[in-house]
């Protein structure tokens, strides 16, 4: 796990939020100096800031630009004695993930830093993805599938209409929809990007539609909302399916109404989004099981796009390695390096569950472990073959059906977890058991999360 880095004048504040967090696990750093902040900042790889505003070398906001200069990645939670709504849009408008009022609740920041260090780890996965999938402000690929999706982002892009992006993980949903930002009349405009998935249940609505002060438990100060945020933007809610049904009545109001109301809050207010949502999910399934509204679905699938898994556009795949081999061989300094055909082709027999991000990780791996300038089929094959020489070395080693079960069974739900980034949720949908019995198969079989 990354550590956190927290930047507060008061000394008293830093080992306090330090003690909170190191119990938990994170490994944390911390000055009372703004500008040794910015130097660890720069120095080491944090996966969330803790920023105060009011200090006496510069003020928090300050320092805010200049890390977002360095990382515009970086996650970073504003901490301030001094709460207003100004300074809440002001933060969020710099890029602040967050905006937590002193003095800070502890539920409140474990949830806030949990949510801030996985925004981070999915942002930089994005970007991985946006350098390969993306060529000059282009998505990359030749198949039938990325030219009609193409064809499709140039029609509705200038349109008001409401857009759902369907596809597997690490297929590109987001790059989809920033497209369509880019090319919209309202490119000049926020683009709100909200993961639903990420978020817990209980503070959806509160991040969506924001809340008013003392309205629930650690409701400290006013919040503003994503949709507020987004204002004369789009708002992009990816993984919609995950969204409690509570919440979606909610965005199904906004919709029909063109006004929010924040949690514990009486007034309406006007907001003017453009809502572009995508999810991993099959909704006609998920209304089927009574865990999406139907209304809201046919609200926002005005304009389908689905998003093709890479093993139905394997045709895509040359310009993909071929992007991957420069982009790697600069980061690690090596000379250019090709792919034959007949390594290409073992490349395109891949199932690829993890889509783009898988490719460009084995690609990655075969550059560095291989070591070549001309790759060919012979130089790759130890890495395909690995699973067929798995379940040979499963059955050779256990002594009884029984071990045989259950080491597949533990096989099994290892790779489910990793393909779904540790979700435990989402893999015990996709298992069909309760999350307590995934985590009583991952006590059972020693399971544990790899660290980074």
């Amino acid at each position: 796990m990354k550590p956190v880095l927290i930047i507060d004048d008061e000394r008293e504040i830093c080992d306090s939020i330090s003690m909170i967090l190191e119990y938990e696990g994170y490994a944390v750093d911390s000055t009372t100096s703004a500008s040794e902040g910015l130097k660890k900042f720069s120095e080491q790889d944090f996966s969330a800031v803790l920023l105060d505003i009011q200090m006496p070398e510069m003020n928090g906001f300050e320092v805010l630009k200049k890390i977002k200069e360095i990382k515009p990645s970086a996650s970073v939670i504003i901490i301030s004695a001094h709460g207003s709504v100004e300074n809440a849009i002001k933060a969020t408008r710099l890029g602040a993930f967050d905006f937590l009022e002193k003095p800070i609740d502890r539920d409140k920041l474990l949830i806030s830093v949990r949510n801030a260090t996985e925004q981070t780890t999915l942002k930089e996965e994005n970007e991985e993805i946006k350098r390969t999938f993306v060529g000059e402000g282009e998505i990359l690929g030749k198949s039938k599938a990325i030219q009609k999706i193409l064809e499709l982002i140039d029609k509705v892009a200038p349109l008001e209409t409401r857009v759902l992006i369907t596809g597997e993980n690490g297929t590109g949903k987001e790059l989809v929809a920033r497209a369509i930002h880019k090319k919209s009349e309202r490119k000049d405009k926020p683009f709100i990007e909200v993961n639903c998935a990420a978020i817990p249940n209980e503070l959806i609505e509160s991040e969506l539609f924001g809340h008013e002060k003392g309205s629930f438990t650690g409701a400290v100060s006013q919040r503003i909302g994503k949709f507020e945020l987004a204002n004369k933007g789009i708002i992009f809610l990816d993984e919609i399916g995950d969204m409690s049904l509570q919440a979606q009545a909610k965005v199904l109001r906004a919709i029909e109404e063109g006004r929010i109301e924040r949690v514990g809050g009486g007034k309406k207010i006007e907001v003017d989004v453009r809502i572009i949502a995508a999810t991993n999910k099959n909704l006609l399934e998920e209304i089927h099981k009574g865990n999406f509204r139907e209304d809201l679905y046919h609200r926002l699938n005005v304009i389908p796009i689905h998003v093709p898994p890479l093993r139905e556009r394997v045709e895509d795949i040359p310009i993909l390695v071929e992007h991957f081999c420069k982009e790697i061989t600069a980061k690690h300094k090596k000379p250019s390096v090709r792919f034959t055909d007949d390594a290409i082709k073992i490349l395109q027999a891949q199932p690829w569950t993890g889509n783009v991000r898988e490719l460009r990780n084995i690609v990655e791996r075969i550059i560095i472990i291989v070591d070549k300038k001309e790759i060919s089929a012979k130089d790759i094959d130890f890495l395909f073959a690995a699973n067929q020489a798995s379940l040979d070395n499963l059955i050779e080693t256990s002594n009884s059906f029984q071990e045989f079960k259950e080491k597949a069974e533990r096989a099994f739900i290892l790779k489910q977890l990793k393909a779904n980034d540790w979700n435990i949720s989402k893999t015990a949908e996709i298992l069909d058991i309760q999350r307590s019995h995934l985590y009583t198969k991952m006590r059972k079989y020693g399971i544990e999360k790899e660290e980074d």
